[in-house]
């Protein structure tokens, strides 16, 4: 006990003496009786500091060099998910911007002949049955389409319906081998079948062997019976050839078509005919060029429902 009382009555000694120097430190500031202590003992205890800084400063540097790696890391992340978004964004943008565009010229198109026409989109392409060049609509019985009728796009002639469902719809494309359409020469209103050849330009029979016709000549559908399955007056292309056929009683041409089958997106049927054949007035004026489409997005590589290869006019 009497170890334990003297040991708390130093303690409390020392104490006592640590305040009254910290008390005196204070208030002689510069002129502090300790202060060439503190600065004997700043001078030995300096370089062990500064030494100890310079062992540890390493390590240091290192966990902060690994800290703002991974910071600078994250905000790269950031900025590539941020570019990413805003990439995305601006594709969204333009496909709905060409889309608009599209819409526009098809509805321009539709005006000037006095179509009524249903808007649909391309959700598929054949081949379908017999090797046909096809594609799938997104519209069907459910929204008055029927067989035979009449499809276009804002450059001209797509094709006509040769399937339909209640949701969908299947077109034979103007492309195609097995299509054929009544055509008609712009002015002189000389008149033909017209038809597909793939991927090369349409083939046109004028049904009068002398007529005058040249590159560059533009043609449109010479229409059916009631609108079906051609209405009158549609661009199909302009003439890139004439062929030689001396002592024919027809005469057969070339027309590259306005419609670019492998970029199709946005069509439309028509459901309703013209009150009257609007002849040419479809037609750009003579020497402006024919609108082009955009680029569409991809549709779904999906085999349409099969059609009948046989075209009619």
């Amino acid at each position: 006990m009497r170890d334990t009382r003297e040991s708390r009555l130093l303690l409390i000694l020392l104490v006592a003496v640590a305040f009254a120097l910290i008390t005196v430190d204070i208030k002689g500031g510069e002129s502090s009786p300790l202060g060439g202590a503190r600065r004997a003992a700043a001078g030995l205890l300096g370089p062990v500091e500064r030494g100890a800084a310079s062992a540890v400063d390493p390590v240091a540097d290192t966990v902060r060099a690994f800290r703002e790696a991974a910071t600078h890391n994250g905000r790269i992340d950031q900025l590539n998910q941020d570019n990413t978004e805003l990439r995305q964004k601006l594709a969204s943008s333009d496909a709905a911007a060409g889309r608009t565009k599209q819409l526009d010229d098809m509805l321009r198109t539709a005006g000037a002949g006095g179509y009524t026409v249903k808007a649909a989109q391309v959700i598929a392409i054949g081949p379908a049955q017999g090797f046909s060049w096809t594609i799938t609509v997104d519209a069907g019985s459910d929204d008055g389409l029927t067989r035979d009728m009449t499809v276009i796009n804002g450059q001209g002639l797509v094709g006509r319906i040769t399937t339909v469902a209640p949701t969908t719809a299947t077109v034979l494309l103007a492309s195609d081998p097995g299509f054929s359409a009544g055509a008609r020469l712009e002015g002189s209103g000389e008149i033909g079948f017209a038809s597909g050849q793939g991927t090369g330009p349409m083939k046109v029979s004028l049904l009068n062997g002398r007529a005058q016709v040249k590159e560059g000549d533009r043609m449109v559908t010479f229409g059916s019976q009631s609108g079906r399955p051609f209405v009158p007056g549609v661009p199909i292309g302009k003439v890139v050839e004439v062929e030689a056929t001396p002592g024919q009683l027809t005469k057969t041409v070339m027309v590259e078509p306005y419609v670019q089958f492998t970029r199709l997106d946005l069509v439309g049927v028509v459901v309703v005919p013209p009150r009257t054949d609007p002849r040419d007035a479809v037609l750009p004026p003579a020497g402006a060029p024919a609108a082009q489409a955009p680029a569409a997005p991809a549709a779904p590589a999906a085999a349409a429902p099969p059609a009948s290869p046989t075209g009619g006019n």
